[in-house]
């Protein structure tokens, strides 16, 4: 490679929960670069995720944690070309990019829900996400179908 590899950044911890997965997400869910903004939507959120809950002994963060977690796919299909023929091959995901790929998940499906505003877009599919159901969940159940039907094309991998 020419180039190198780019150094990964340190992301500074949340002010209220001092964890550096909240402030990924936030990161995700930000818009036009206003952080304090998506800060109060999260944090709205899991207010309204506290209120909701059924399990007592959980807290709203370990609510959302459980919530990505569920999301979080564990393989996907790549396309490859091999002969002239285009192959979707299922291959295994690195933790980085699972995480990744769960949070760009629930802020996208937050986003296309109807409630009237963002936290509660959010907490919604926070809830939904932890009860093994909704959009986002239903995306990474399809990745993994999608990867399970092209199980016989793992022989192609790079």
């Amino acid at each position: 490679m020419r180039k190198r590899i780019a150094k990964k950044r340190v992301l500074l911890p949340d002010p209220k929960f001092n964890d550096q997965l909240v402030t990924r997400f936030v990161n995700n869910l930000m818009l036009d670069g206003k952080k304090s903004v998506a800060f109060k939507v999260f944090y709205d959120a899991l207010e309204l995720v506290e209120q909701r809950k059924q399990d007592e002994e959980k807290t709203a963060l370990e609510i959302w944690k459980d919530a990505l977690s569920n999301v979080m796919p564990h393989v996907e299909v790549r396309s490859r070309r091999v002969g002239g023929a285009t192959f979707q091959i299922p291959r295994q995901i690195r933790p980085d990019r699972k995480i990744s790929m769960a949070i760009k998940w629930m802020v996208l499906y937050a986003k296309k829900r109807n409630e009237k505003s963002m936290s509660q877009r959010l907490a919604n599919e926070i809830l939904a996400a932890a009860k093994e159901e909704g959009a986002a969940y239903k995306k990474r159940v399809d990745t993994h179908k999608m990867a399970e039907a092209n199980k016989a094309f793992s022989h192609f991998r790079f």
